[in-house]
């Protein structure tokens, strides 16, 4: 029951390819940038100023997946260091982490007939936002997980030129009244910005404001619009799709039970069929009817006045399903 209202809401999502790479993918932006990772990395770096890779995206709305950006990163002491920043979808994720990781550290060897070389590194980070449950960190409890490589059996760090963090947003589930630093309330808006109708008071920062200003649907050019709009119907088309492999499947069930009861008898199949269909059935309901539990309950709590927040913390449903009730 995860999808988008028909009608707009007043901030895009950003999580969307759109307007992750519209907020944070450009120069003009990349003061939102630095703000974000300077967080993430609360204190192992400070980035003063970044450069986007000339490789990476800058304006192409129509790619699909994963979105990534390749930044060369200067600290105060005009150190240098790489950070690659994926907003992440793919299913093998941590397969991808090394390999993207293993690029920027081989692409560091010096080019040419250079004979002499001491791997004097610059040092790597990788951080992916990964929106919903993976398979590969589905067990994993928390929301920020940082990894590093160290000796299995004491913990010492063996190498701390290589970093990654991987931020778990199906895990955070902090309340407005619970964010408790910058980085909550990036988190935060990442997952339910587009759910908000203004911006609260505990965002009244300029580097907030900002964010609000560039997501706000109405400030989106004409071919941002159409490519959101395509997103955002390519999802409800997903969850239609979804829906009818539900039906289709407890239908396949009743007929595959029937059309083996054939051969062993008319009464048999037909109990078969019914068991099959049933236990199919059984398992949707279930499911529709926790649904429908949980909208009543979230009814009832947003008509008490409970913020939106709190409510999809205890149902479990999208901040967007709650506003529209």
């Amino acid at each position: 029951m995860n999808f988008k209202a028909a009608t707009h809401t007043r901030y895009i999502d950003p999580l969307s390819d759109i307007a992750f790479k519209k907020i944070f993918g450009s120069d003009p932006n990349k003061d939102l940038m630095i703000a974000f990772l300077n967080d993430v990395l609360r204190g192992k770096k400070q980035i003063v100023d970044l450069v986007y890779s000339k490789t990476e995206y800058h304006g192409d709305l129509t790619s699909e997946g994963s979105v990534s950006f390749d930044l060369l990163c200067t600290g105060p002491g005009d150190e240098k260091f790489i950070i690659e920043v994926q907003r992440e979808k793919h299913e093998n994720f941590k397969e991808r982490a090394l390999f993207y990781t293993s690029r920027l550290i081989s692409e560091q060897a010096p080019k040419g007939k250079r004979r002499e070389w001491n791997y004097d590194l610059t040092e790597v980070f990788f951080i992916a936002i990964l929106e919903k449950d993976n398979s590969q960190m589905s067990k994993s409890k928390g929301y920020l997980h940082d990894i590093c490589l160290c000796n299995r059996e004491n913990g010492e760090i063996f190498y701390d030129k290589l970093n990654y963090t991987y931020i778990q947003l199906s895990n955070f589930d902090k309340a407005e009244d619970e964010l408790a630093s910058d980085l909550d309330r990036w988190l935060y808006l990442l997952k339910y910005l587009d759910s908000m109708s203004k911006i609260p008071v505990y965002f009244r920062k300029p580097v907030f404001e900002k964010l609000f200003s560039i997501a706000e649907y109405s400030n989106l050019t004409k071919e941002e619009k159409m490519y959101y709009d395509i997103k955002l119907k390519r999802k409800w088309d997903e969850y239609s799709a979804r829906q009818t492999m539900i039906k289709d499947a407890r239908k396949e069930g009743l007929e595959q039970g029937r059309e083996e009861g054939l051969g062993q008898g008319l009464e048999q199949g037909l109990e078969q069929g019914l068991k099959r269909g049933l236990e199919e059935g059984l398992k949707e309901g279930l499911k529709e009817g926790e649904e429908i539990g949980a909208l009543k309950i979230a009814g009832e709590m947003k008509a008490d006045g409970v913020p939106v927040a709190q409510i999809a913390k205890y149902t479990h449903l999208p901040a967007e399903v709650i506003e529209k009730l």
